[in-house]
């Protein structure tokens, strides 16, 4: 009959990924010919807890290369942006969402723009990108022990008799 025995150890309780789609706009000095360019840098985020739900706040840096003056002249204009999301995550075998719990957070699609265009002074743009988040807490699991020890195997040395007689005749006594 086998016995059990709980264990208290750290896990995944839970975990989610989620997809963002978000417009910006941004005003410019100038009427744009062009986009020429437009990349996502210096993404930071991290988790929280926020009542029953999960919170991520990150930022990133949008820079926007662009021509101007009929395709004569170019400039980069950036802008950070801010963002605040909540994750609604299914805790697994209802467990709760304690003091004690760890938030993991992972960029599973890096922020990237998607679609730009120009009217007149402004332009408009799209970033997409894609977050994971895990919630470690303690869990219990049980496992079945046994009571009984293994025995013990008895390791012989592998000694032929042939090598006890070479080594009786080989060993000379006045060597001391």
């Amino acid at each position: 009959m086998a016995a059990y025995k709980e264990i208290v150890t750290k896990a995944i309780i839970g975990k989610g990924k989620k997809s963002f789609k978000n417009n910006y706009d941004l005003e410019i000095e100038e009427e744009a010919s062009t986009v020429l360019g437009c990349w996502v840098i210096n993404h930071k985020f991290k988790g929280y807890k926020s009542g029953d739900k999960v919170g991520v706040s990150g930022s990133y840096d949008v820079n926007i290369w662009y021509s101007y003056d009929n395709d004569s002249k170019t400039k980069v204009v950036n802008k950070k942006i801010e963002y605040n999301d909540t994750f609604n995550v299914r805790l697994r075998n209802q467990a709760d969402l304690a003091d004690e719990t760890d938030i993991i957070v992972r960029t599973l699609y890096q922020p990237n723009c998607s679609d730009v265009r120009i009217d007149g002074t402004k332009i408009y743009f799209t970033i997409e990108k894609e977050l994971g988040v895990e919630i470690v807490g303690e869990t219990k699991m049980k496992i079945a022990i046994e009571e009984e020890e293994d025995p013990w195997d008895i390791i012989e040395d592998e000694v032929q008799e042939e090598d006890l007689k070479q080594i009786d005749e080989e060993v000379s006594e006045e060597y001391l």
